[in-house]
């Protein structure tokens, strides 16, 4: 009976070790927990409470009814969505343009946070980071405004200069081709910028006697950056590779409708946009909380297959 009771009083011991490191830690950074208390909010109000949503798209959707005395319909919205004679194309234009974003704008912030990292003057690269961070905070209507100004036919500053040197103007918003890269260009300037938050946040991370060692060395700058710097921020690099490919069928609203002309609809309608005519235009409810909740389903299976083959290939993951 002592032998047990002795047991007994040892496990209890390590198991309030844990309960006590916790409690030690909460009231040791409780400021900084505090801090979390919006971000926890925010998701919960704004993230987890919607989902109860996605019961309409198992449901033929009334809205005098209410989400919860509509009719059950099972998979009906699904199959629905598959026999949409536009929806394959519509797919095939969010994976081009997030495909094209990946390729060409993933490597932007990068580069550009590579290159502040080695402006030496001070208040010059205060200003080049202000200019560089500036298209982000500019709404998308502004932006198409000025897009659209900058590139017309008749009196867009480039083809004015296109006159200029005897060549002939192009009409890049209503040639599928150009539209593409001009999306995906404007892509690169609204958020290159401010992507290089994170690269630069990282790079301060790198211990600076790695470059002392190599300076000793005779390295360079180049190979200082390609031997210190780009391992350093490779962790970082990884993780928000693997978030990119998370979002490859899933487009921001704002930009293609910003752009988007009629003229162009076979290539600029993407599912955000039909989601939008669709659903919010004609009622169509339960079909577009389909598209989203599979959109969320296959980005989930892209995060997770994107997080395994990193893992596989011996570099970090999200866990």
């Amino acid at each position: 009976m002592e032998v047990q009771s002795q047991k007994r009083h040892v496990i209890a011991q390590t198991d309030s070790k844990p309960r006590n490191a916790f409690t030690k830690e909460l009231f040791k950074n409780y400021d900084l927990y505090l801090l979390l208390v919006p971000g926890i909010i925010f998701f919960f109000v704004f993230c987890y409470i919607p989902m109860f949503g996605l019961v309409v798209a198992f449901k033929d959707y009334n809205i005098f009814k209410g989400i919860f005395d509509s009719d059950w319909i099972g998979l009906h919205h699904f199959r629905e969505m598959l026999q949409i004679q536009d929806f394959y194309r519509i797919v095939r234009n969010t994976l081009l343009l997030n495909v094209l974003g990946l390729i060409v704008g993933f490597p932007a912030p990068i580069i550009l946070a590579l290159m502040l990292n080695e402006i030496r003057a001070k208040y010059f690269k205060k200003i080049s980071q202000s200019l560089l961070y500036l298209p982000h905070f500019m709404s998308w209507v502004i932006m198409g405004g000025i897009i659209y100004n900058l590139l017309s036919p008749k009196y867009g500053i480039i083809n004015s200069m296109m006159r200029f040197m005897g060549m002939e103007e192009i009409y890049f918003m209503i040639e599928e081709t150009w539209w593409v890269i001009v999306y995906t260009l404007s892509s690169v300037w609204a958020g290159a910028g401010w992507g290089t938050i994170i690269y630069l946040a990282a790079m301060t991370m790198i211990d600076p006697s790695l470059y002392e060692a190599a300076v000793m060395d005779g390295a360079g700058r180049w190979k200082k950056i390609v031997h210190i710097t780009l391992p350093g921020i490779m962790p970082t690099v990884i993780i928000l590779l693997i978030l990119n490919i998370g979002h490859m069928v899933s487009i921001g609203f704002e930009h293609p409708f910003a752009l988007q002309n009629p003229v162009v609809t076979n290539i600029s309608e993407v599912i955000s946009t039909y989601v939008y005519s669709s659903g919010i235009k004609q009622g169509q409810f339960g079909i577009t909380t389909a598209i989203g909740m599979s959109q969320s389903i296959i980005n989930l299976i892209l995060v997770l297959g994107a997080n395994y083959f990193a893992k596989r290939l011996g570099k970090e993951g999200l866990w």
